[in-house]
């Protein structure tokens, strides 16, 4: 059991403490309510572009990293389709240092057209190394839209295309600063070697003041079912032909969630997988093959992902993942089998739940979700779940359409 305390200040700001004697460490972890679904669908990669603003300097603090590097810290941030994560791992005499910096830049960032420029330039190059001039980088910016009609997880974190960073004006995004990044559309966790009586009193005096703000509401139009197969052929000079098989799943909250997890893992989670087995050794059609879930927190995908071989046909490769889909739709899995995922998923949820870091982490996104206690309750769900309910899901997916990528080497 991870133990934690909350509180809310007068402001809006939630603060979760856990309290680790074992460290001489603390880690500060900043959830801001903020990811790349609340963008506006004609300015794009807004969420992301943000994760580096805000190393590009405050009102007070025109550089982020020099005061933590003084202060042997460590900093880094992370953006998806639904959160913005900012964190500082620091040891714990010097955990004021990252509550002022963390505090400065959410009361103001030093918005000027030179940071804009910059942190705009760095965005642009990773949207060409990445997505653009990287074999395979843009599939999701083709796979998305073809999976997703109404949501807006319609377009990657990075942004429908590179024109709309480009074109980011400082007046777009100073109102973007305005409506997410503020103390009661966020979340801070404070872990570590320090007790929560010391740390409320420290978040107390660097975040109370500043003034409240727009919480984001998170109202999204609700995806409707995929209403028929959908296929897109793209062609690239890539080293392989690739499949993608995007299927609607639950959303994050859904006791299924972890039955669509699991599943993922019986298929391509081990080198005794199915996926493995099957198709890579046995009828030797991939290279690569993979199944995996996005995550997300609205109604996310299941992935089946593979390069294929030579002389491979793209409706063979698919047919093939659709047999092994069948075969546990009829027949079901033995229960060896599921308890062996099982074990393996609970193992590593248990380890990456053993550093501060990530307890910060999972503390944060759970009081997102709703309830601070999932991190405690997520191994039953986990453990919960039975051979009849994976059966039963492969029956569902058969019964539903996929978005299909087929990415043609030119």
């Amino acid at each position: 059991m991870i133990s934690y305390q909350s509180k809310q200040l007068a402001n809006g700001l939630t603060f979760i403490h856990h309290f680790d004697d074992k460290t001489n460490l603390c880690v500060t972890n900043l959830l801001y309510n903020v990811g790349a679904r609340d963008e506006n669908p004609n300015k794009t990669g807004f969420a992301h572009l943000f994760e580096h603003l805000m190393f590009g300097g405050s009102v007070n603090i025109p550089s982020f990293d020099t005061p933590i590097q003084k202060a042997s810290g460590e900093n880094n941030a992370f953006t998806n389709n639904d959160i913005t994560n900012y964190y500082i791992t620091i040891p714990t005499q010097n955990l004021e240092t990252a509550l002022w910096l963390e505090s400065d830049r959410m009361l103001r960032l030093d918005f000027s057209e030179k940071s804009l420029s910059v942190q705009r330039g760095v965005v642009i190059e990773e949207f060409k190394q990445r997505y653009l001039n990287q074999p395979y980088g843009d599939a999701w910016l083709h796979l998305r839209p073809l999976a997703y009609s109404e949501h807006p997880y319609q377009w990657a974190t990075i942004g429908k295309n590179i024109k709309h960073i480009e074109d980011a004006e400082l007046n777009d995004v100073i109102a973007f600063f305005e409506q997410y990044y503020n103390p009661s559309n966020a979340v801070l966790c404070i872990a570590g070697n320090i007790p929560f009586d010391d740390a409320f009193a420290l978040v107390d005096k660097w975040f109370g003041d500043i003034p409240a703000g727009p919480v984001n509401p998170n109202k999204y139009i609700a995806e409707p079912p995929i209403p028929i197969r959908k296929v897109n052929t793209i062609s690239a000079n890539v080293p392989q032909n690739a499949l993608y098989m995007a299927y609607q799943m639950v959303d994050r909250l859904d006791p299924l969630y972890f039955v669509y997890d699991l599943l993922s893992d019986i298929l391509s989670g081990s080198d005794s997988s199915r996926f493995n087995q099957i198709l890579i050794k046995d009828k030797q059609l991939f290279s690569h093959v993979h199944a995996y879930i996005t995550g997300d927190i609205d109604k996310g995908l299941l992935i089946f992902e593979g390069k294929l071989n030579e002389q491979v046909e793209f409706e063979q490769a698919e047919a093939a993942i659709l047999e092994i889909i069948k075969d546990i739709a009829s027949n079901g899995i033995d229960a060896i089998e599921l308890e062996k995922v099982k074990n393996k998923a609970i193992t590593s949820n248990l380890f990456a739940k053993t550093s501060v870091l990530n307890k910060a982490m999972a503390l944060c996104y759970a009081h997102l979700l709703g309830d601070i206690n999932l991190i405690n309750t997520e191994i039953d769900a986990l453990q919960s779940i039975s051979t009849e309910q994976i059966k039963a899901l492969c029956n569902s997916i058969l019964e539903s359409n996929a978005a299909v990528l087929n990415y043609k080497q030119s």
